[in-house]
């Protein structure tokens, strides 16, 4: 093989692949323009939760936003994200935000779409004519069909300390021990606790909205499911130290006792 040959094979050698994927991203959603209370209250958040925030690519969210948005006000707004260890990455709104994303460097992503159910009418059937007819056959009942069984990513029998992550990549995370505080689990699907959950439960993290967290004792800094979250602060409002399962219903985490 020449020279020449093998600076041919190097130039033809891929140097990146191109993959689809789906990134759990953090949505700022503006509701009204007021920069002060907006860096007040979003230092709260990152104060109960800090380990959370940094460095979180986020989406600004403009939809519901009423008033003009200017590209002063804009870089305002990046900067106080960015200031709390936030990483804005694109707007997300109506194509007039177009010219304000690209004057910030920033992508525009369309307008975000709640969930929707197809529920498919069933057509009344018209009503049979009447005429003589033998005794009706007595239909079989239709088996219900059988649960899909669930996929375990990941089975962990000793406990998760502090400063450790565990991550189920495309399954369900199961935790035979205590987890403490400043430990963090993610799970593409469920997450189980058999003990308390002291540190930080993140499932449904590639954004499976049906995921759940169940824990024998909740404890935790932060639980969250396909991005939505709930902190120590509110988590001690309701159930605290018992026995819990976590969903998400539309865009809140509901907490009810096992």
């Amino acid at each position: 093989m020449t020279a020449d040959t093998t600076l041919d094979l190097l130039d033809n050698d891929p140097v990146f692949h191109l993959k689809g994927g789906m990134l759990t991203m953090t949505l700022v959603e503006l509701i009204r323009l007021a920069p002060d209370q907006f860096a007040r209250q979003l230092a709260e958040k990152v104060e109960q939760a800090p380990n959370f925030f940094v460095d979180t690519p986020v989406v600004i969210a403009l939809d519901k936003l009423s008033e003009t948005l200017t590209d002063l006000t804009l870089r305002h707004l990046l900067n106080i994200c960015r200031d709390n260890g936030l990483q804005p990455v694109a707007l997300r709104g109506s194509e007039e935000f177009r010219e304000l994303a690209q004057s910030a460097a920033m992508v525009l992503l369309p307008p975000g779409r709640q969930r929707e159910r197809s529920i498919e009418p069933v057509a009344a059937e018209p009503a049979p004519q009447p005429k003589p007819a033998p005794a009706p056959a007595v239909e079989a009942p239709t088996p219900a069909p059988a649960p899909a069984p669930a996929t375990v990513g990941k089975i962990v029998t000793e406990p998760v300390r502090g400063g450790q992550q565990i991550y189920a990549r495309g399954g369900d995370l199961i935790v035979m021990a205590p987890v403490s505080a400043g430990a963090e689990l993610l799970a593409d699907g469920h997450i189980h606790v058999y003990g308390p959950l002291r540190g930080r439960a993140l499932a449904g993290v590639q954004g499976n909205q049906d995921a759940r967290i169940f824990c024998q004792s909740l404890e935790a800094e932060l639980v969250s499911i396909a991005g939505q979250y709930k902190v120590a602060e509110d988590l001690r409002k309701q159930q605290w130290k018992e026995a819990v399962q976590i969903s998400l219903e539309g865009d809140s985490l509901k907490i009810a006792g096992l």
